[in-house]
């Protein structure tokens, strides 16, 4: 009796995962891309204050961080560099960033609170009640 041998069909095109096969682990690429990237979060708390979260963990505060409102809009800034040394080799990193994004309606341009824990900036914006500013527009017609 013979064996009977499973063959594989070639196609044309070769299987994505084996066309990517060749390339370096996209996993190595994952610093190169974060670093350019802030992410933001941003909730209404229940103590009726607007918060937004971003990570920039390895920064100082004090001298890499500028948060800015102006015109309804809260722009915050990072630039972080890295820089060591070991045997006679050196390595420098750096990057800056920045992001903006719209208040909402009702907030208090002059409340605003900055804090900086554990590589997560936390920015607290008070709201107060929308000022209504509907007017009555009188309409003129020819005589």
């Amino acid at each position: 009796m013979s064996t009977l041998e499973r063959r594989q069909h070639s196609s044309l095109f070769p299987e994505v995962a084996d066309f990517f096969a060749g390339f370096p682990s996209f996993a190595n690429l994952r610093p190169l891309i974060d670093a350019r990237a802030m992410r933001l979060e941003d909730e209404m708390t229940e103590d009726g204050r607007y918060e937004v979260r971003a990570e920039i963990p390895g920064v100082d505060p004090a001298k890499d961080v500028d948060v800015t409102v102006q015109d309804g809009r809260l722009t915050i800034k990072a630039e972080r560099s890295e820089k060591s040394e070991s045997k006679g080799r050196s390595e420098f990193s750096y990057g800056s960033f920045v992001r903006s994004v719209t208040l909402p309606q009702g907030a208090d341009e002059e409340d605003i609170k900055a804090t900086y824990d554990k590589g997560i900036l936390t920015v607290s914006v008070g709201i107060s009640e929308p000022k209504k500013s509907e007017k009555k527009i009188e309409v003129q017609a020819p005589q």
